[in-house]
């Protein structure tokens, strides 16, 4: 576990782009099998997620169709969470970060840690808005 004043300020980016954390695997249960579109951003404290995974999440949730909830993990913090979350991202192996789209309680879009690394904010912001306008 990371002490909270150094994930506060990567937190709170999130929220500020209207994310709500996650911090119970009960909220992760209420939130993901969820009536309509839940994106789950699984935040990290890695480089790739300040320079690639959270700006590309900022971005796209601006798009005209996006999903009716946003919602946000974060690794190597909320334990029980993250892995109640990576439960419902099931087959895809653990990864952080991680975005992933579910719709009525499926997941419909994954993007995992190796198509984010290295990969500019904008082509996974790209990325993402794709699959809002398919499924949003």
């Amino acid at each position: 576990m990371y002490p909270e004043y150094l994930v506060a300020p990567m937190r709170q980016e999130l929220v500020d782009a209207g994310f709500q954390e996650l911090k119970t695997s009960a909220e992760v249960d209420s939130a993901i099998p969820s009536e309509g579109t839940v994106f789950v951003v699984v935040n990290s404290v890695c480089g790739c997620a300040a320079a690639n995974a959270r700006p590309a999440a900022k971005a796209a949730v601006k798009n005209e169709k996006h999903p009716d909830k946003l919602v946000t993990v974060f690794a190597g913090m909320e334990k029980d969470a993250v892995d109640k979350a990576r439960q419902y991202m099931l087959p895809f192996p653990p990864s952080s970060p991680a975005m992933a789209l579910f719709k009525d309680g499926k997941l419909v879009h994954m993007i995992e840690r190796h198509m984010i690394e290295g990969r500019p904010a904008q082509m996974i912001a790209d990325n993402l808005v794709a699959a809002f306008d398919e499924y949003c």
